[in-house]
């Protein structure tokens, strides 16, 4: 490599180039060595190679000249071709070899950036169509907060796909079959007995009030102060109660759900209608077909809302979707010989694994198995996608790695990892309650993600109302300046942003508990509300406001980059210039 040339992709894919280089050189009978860069801790610099301990390992005892791990670092860095983008470089500890940035570099390519757009630092990858399969709510049952995971992860996957130019088809693989909607028919059935007649009306009921059984329902009326209509239900009519002031809290959509499954579990008699019922939908019986259809339209329209307030995007295709595929999946895998009879049930053994993967139960019904695999070949032969990620928690890991398994014994997919197409289980920690617990939708206890949402919102708004009516020592900021519909959405953004932010900081792979009070800070919102009023309204100057606070003592959160980036707004709107113009110029004054 020439000295200085210039080598496009992310500062980690530049600086892997040079150290390619320099690994080449250093170690040239080593070719399989592949540049191990690392951000490192900012008081050493920006990154580090660690490639040195691993090669001394390989080359000690073979003749090599050098001494220990500390050497082949040195040799590494000398090695290292001239790059203005590098500023210096240090050794540290068994061979580590630390960089420290050009700032004159990073001011040049912040330049660059500006110009030919932030695209210009998007990785370049081989694949052109990804499917990221995440969220997956069961039908019937309210999301809360152990689905914010899969919804929050996939979603941020999915969006860096995009930036890298790869047409991401976002899907949400929805629990909307199998042997529950038997006891969930039934249990409606039995409420509602003459359908024909009632069902709009307690299907109706469910969406007005987001659960069947509930017997009040709130409607928020626009008002400075939020006022809310507390209407009951009685019989066929809608009569006023009263009028508040305050929130009611909702309460569990999912008692529907528990409702059922506790007759199911005490009741053998039911337990047996609801089986039949399973068989009655499966076989596409009008009665059945139609009440699945309006309860999963239901559970939908919930969680759209959810999606829209979280700004995410997702395409249902349910179980339900790929079950008429089913057959003929099994059927091609049965000529393939991987499918064999066991204890009555169709299974394929996996080597190294304790249990088989069973695709069909020995009452010849599906399961999670056979649906997974039919939406797996769907996605590779009628969706042509290369590249398939499923965000789930960890303890699903198992069942993908059999998954995978299968598929690549079925020749669907290639033998190794590195190669397209391919697929690969993206797992997470759980979210636990403050008792240590996991979160389960049966759990009375659960805290809903609608729920949380409100309550995010509702902090951020009380602290921009509350801060933007008190002095500052500057002058008085009145939140009646702002429009109600200005402190929805600024506390609709900062609330959500901290929700996001609170989950995606934590160590992916690891359980955290979920803590109201770290993830909305009342001190973080009131930072933010400062920010808000004096930066927008009266032109204070924003670094002021950080002597009324200790970033240090306010936690890791979401404010802190959206206070940085109401900072930036406010220098570009001081400065008078038209961002837009200034993307045009082609050398900026230094």
């Amino acid at each position: 490599m020439a000295a200085d040339e210039e080598v496009v992709g992310t500062v980690k894919d530049q600086l892997a180039k040079l150290f390619e280089e320099s690994l080449r050189v250093t170690v040239p009978d080593q070719t399989d060595t592949d540049p191990l860069i690392a951000a490192c801790n900012p008081r050493f610099g920006d990154y580090q190679c660690n490639n040195a301990m691993s090669l001394w390992t390989k080359i000690k005892g073979t003749g090599s000249a050098f001494t220990g791990p500390q050497p082949v670092g040195q040799a590494i860095m000398t090695n290292l071709p001239r790059s203005e983008m590098i500023e210096s470089c240090s050794i540290a500890g068994p061979g580590f070899v630390n960089v420290k940035l050009s700032r004159q570099w990073i001011a040049k390519s912040i330049q660059k950036m500006l110009i030919k757009g932030i695209e210009t630092w998007s990785p370049k990858l081989r694949v052109k169509r990804a499917v990221v399969d995440f969220s997956s709510p069961n039908i019937a049952k309210e999301m809360h907060v152990g689905h914010l995971r899969s919804t929050i992860i996939g979603d941020t996957l999915a969006r860096m796909l995009e930036f890298s130019n790869v047409e991401v088809l976002r899907r949400n693989h929805v629990g909307d079959w199998g042997t529950q909607f038997g006891m969930l028919i039934e249990f409606l059935f039995e409420k509602f007995p003459n359908m024909e007649v009632v069902s709009d009306q307690a299907i109706g009921d469910l969406e007005a009030s987001e659960n069947l059984f509930r017997k009040l329902f709130i409607y928020k009326c626009s008002s400075t102060y939020s006022k809310v209509l507390v209407y009951c239900i009685l019989g066929n009519k809608v009569v006023k109660v009263s009028s508040v002031k305050h929130w009611y809290t909702v309460p569990d959509n999912g008692a529907f759900y528990k409702a059922s499954k506790q007759r199911f579990d005490s009741d053998p008699g039911f337990k047996e209608r609801a089986q039949q019922a399973v068989v009655s939908l499966q076989g596409g019986k009008e009665k059945y077909r139609k009440a699945w259809s309006q309860i999963c339209e239901i559970s939908r329209k919930g969680y759209e809302k959810v999606y829209q307030r979280l700004g995410i995007v997702l395409e249902e295709k349910g179980e339900s979707f790929y079950n008429p595929y089913i057959p003929g999946v099994l059927e091609e895998l049965g000529k393939k010989g991987l499918i064999e009879e066991s204890e009555g049930a169709r299974v394929i053994f996996i080597e190294g694994k304790k249990y088989p993967f069973i695709v069909v139960k020995s009452d010849g019904g599906f399961n999670y198995a056979s649906t997974d695999l039919t939406a797996l070949w769907y996605r590779l032969n009628e969706e042509k996608a290369e590249w398939m990620i499923y965000v789930t928690d960890v303890g699903q890991r198992e069942h993908f790695e059999m998954l995978f398994t299968a598929a690549k014994r079925a020749g669907w997919l290639p033998p190794g990892d590195n190669s397209y197409p391919k697929a690969n289980h993206v797992g997470f920690g759980l979210v636990l309650g403050e008792d240590g617990k996991r979160f389960r939708t049966r759990s009375t206890e659960v805290v809903k993600l609608v729920d949380l949402l409100d309550e995010a919102k509702s902090r951020c708004k009380a602290a921009l109302v509350e801060r933007g009516i008190m002095s500052m020592n500057y002058t008085w900021c009145k939140a009646e300046e702002w429009t109600e519909e200005e402190l929805e959405q600024t506390a609709e953004a900062v609330g959500y942003g901290a929700v996001k932010y609170a989950d995606l900081k934590n160590n992916r792979l690891t359980n955290y508990t979920f803590n109201f009070d770290q993830m909305l800070n009342d001190q973080v919102c009131s930072l933010f509300a400062d920010c808000c009023f004096s930066s927008m309204h009266f032109g204070v100057q924003l670094k002021e406001l950080s002597l009324f606070y200790k970033f240090s003592d306010l936690g890791n959160t979401a404010v802190y980059l959206l206070y940085a980036h109401a900072r930036i707004c406010s220098i570009i709107r001081k400065s008078g210039k038209d961002v837009e113009e200034l993307k045009k110029v082609r050398s900026l004054p230094s």
